[in-house]
């Protein structure tokens, strides 16, 4: 189980005082731009005129990941509990996962879900995904019921993770009923914010023609945009259709190179190894250059 930490953008600091939605941010637009100081000046200073709930969890963000401070987990999560005692569902979140990690404060899984569920119910789409993977370890039927409506709500939001729970969810018929079709829909949304696991689950149902009319040039496509994330899955089987020529002319030497990343991260594959036997020196080479090159570009 893999919980999200994405806290960034649109959910990360909203205003905390009514009518100041309409007035520029300045301690948000400098976190957006990558102007951690900046950031942790005009927070710092919306502090000294009001408690805004906003602009702790900001501050807690800030030390969580170390952007403009020094990393302080400890920091963190006492501006993220400031927060979260003026109910801020952000804050709430990344506390409970705090919790859950033993990050900042020791680790307690009791008190990180119901951070999750506090922050859940207040409709926080983080917190709702991440509450639906310990859901989803529960064999409870109920408990699954409710994490395919949480995966739905995180889905809706445009948590990629989520809807590539959810797709996997739906593929496979568990919690709700077997849709190849929506599952592939899940998934290309997954993918199209940017999750490779999704671009993945897409790309074999592209392949297989699986909910989605079959099409191997489509599914090269998506497998090859995983696989430049460093996506091992991918890497391999962009480099069986480079092989075999299907979905893309076919290249041993880009097909060796894939392979090469991919064996790198522990995915043996011996029909690989025996499809690109032949290889001359050279052609070894240049595998081996090309993949050092795509490794150091990540």
């Amino acid at each position: 189980m893999r919980l999200s930490w994405i806290i960034g953008g649109s959910l990360l600091l909203a205003s905390a005082t009514p009518g100041a939605a309409a007035q520029p941010d300045a301690a948000y637009g400098a976190y957006q731009r990558g102007l951690y100081q900046t950031a942790f000046r005009e927070a710092t200073l919306r502090l000294e005129k009001n408690n805004d709930a906003a602009a702790m969890t900001l501050l807690g963000e800030l030390y969580n990941q170390g952007l403009g401070v020094t990393v302080d987990p400890k920091k963190a999560s006492e501006w993220y509990r400031l927060a979260a005692q003026r109910g801020d569902a952000h804050a709430l979140a990344a506390l409970g996962l705090m919790a859950l990690d033993g990050r900042g404060m020791p680790k307690n899984a009791v008190q990180g879900r119901a951070w999750l569920e506090e922050a859940a119910a207040k409709g926080n789409p983080l917190a709702s995904h991440n509450l639906a993977l310990l859901l989803l370890t529960s064999e409870s039927n109920a408990d699954l019921q409710k994490a395919v409506a949480l995966l739905k709500r995180a889905s809706e939001a445009e948590i990629p993770d989520a809807q590539h729970a959810l797709g996997v969810l739906t593929l496979k018929g568990r919690g709700v009923e077997r849709n190849p079709t929506e599952a592939a829909r899940l998934f290309e949304r997954a993918a199209r914010n940017g999750s490779s696991v999704g671009e993945v689950e897409y790309a074999i149902l592209l392949f297989n023609g699986d909910g989605v009319p079959a099409s191997e040039s489509q599914a090269a496509r998506f497998f090859r945009r995983a696989a430049a994330k460093g996506n091992a899955i991918a890497q391999n089987r962009l480099a069986r259709l480079l092989a075999a020529g299907r979905g893309v002319p076919a290249n041993k030497v880009d097909a060796a190179a894939w392979h090469i990343l991919a064996a790198a991260q522990g995915l043996a594959d011996p029909w690989l190894d025996n499809a690109l036997k032949d290889l001359t020196a050279d052609e070894r080479t240049r595998s081996e250059k090309l993949a050092a090159e795509r490794l150091g570009m990540r």
